[in-house]
């Protein structure tokens, strides 16, 4: 899924000066309002310091007043069930029933989704399950979670495959589901020769083919050390000061 920038504010004059400067560079872009879900085809959203807080709270808001909802003030159990990828699967279960679902930006965002998650819906028993597969975007996932003390488990991911329209969330859905090993991250992360391969093709791509970069930046890539578009400024870099 290609991800575009989202605006979000109520400062109009911020609104204007944001909007003309996407067109200007011919950037791709949503406008939002903070009544509504952010879209998943949402990436980055961009807003006034003073609004950001209000980001955060969207999706917030919305769990806690599904649970008012259900009349539940605590869960019993809490289970959260990742689909290791470039962008995770997450999904969230009270009690047995779904009660949120979420694609993460990245592996590391997923931290993000799990404390939010364990903010907005009180549980006395709180587990972590993360599928067993893609074991480079699984210990990001692991080692992004490391510091939060919780109980986290690697799920058999046999089965979990499906053929829908969120077949990410669907996975994670029974990843939750699913009793696995407990471990303790952190943990080495040692990207496949073919994972560095694939993420030297996206640097061409998004180069418009000007660039490739080096198996060691794609490596730092592939560790979350580095994000692509940092990793292909700094070759482009490295190319014009070797013509200088």
């Amino acid at each position: 899924m290609r991800k575009v920038l989202g605006i979000l504010t109520e400062d109009f004059r911020l609104y204007h000066d944001l909007v003309a400067a996407l067109k200007a560079r011919d950037v791709p872009f949503a406008s939002l309002s903070f009544a509504r879900r952010i879209p998943d085809t949402v990436g980055v959203v961009l807003t006034s310091p003073a609004e950001a807080h209000r980001i955060d709270d969207i999706d917030s808001s919305i769990g806690q007043a599904l649970q008012l909802l259900r009349g539940k003030s605590e869960w019993e159990e809490l289970r959260i069930g990742v689909d290791p990828g470039r962008e995770p699967g997450v999904a969230i279960i009270g009690d047995g029933e779904v009660i949120d679902t979420r694609i993460a930006a990245s592996p590391e965002a997923v931290a993000f989704h799990v404390r939010q998650a364990i903010r907005t819906f009180p549980a006395k028993d709180v587990r972590v399950r993360i599928g067993h597969g893609d074991p480079t975007n699984r210990d990001r996932v692991l080692n992004a979670l490391s510091r939060d003390g919780l109980r986290v488990e690697i799920v058999d991911e046999a089965g979990t495959t499906h053929r829908s329209r969120q077949p990410d969330v669907d996975a994670a859905i029974d990843i939750a589901r699913t009793s696995g090993q407990r471990v303790e991250p952190p943990f080495e992360i040692r990207p496949t020769p073919g994972e560095v391969r694939e993420i030297q093709r996206r640097s061409r791509l998004d180069s418009g083919g000007v660039v490739t970069i080096s198996s060691e930046l794609a490596g730092a890539v592939a560790r979350g050390d580095l994000s692509l578009e940092d990793a292909i400024a700094r070759a482009r870099r490295k190319e014009q000061r070797s013509k200088g």
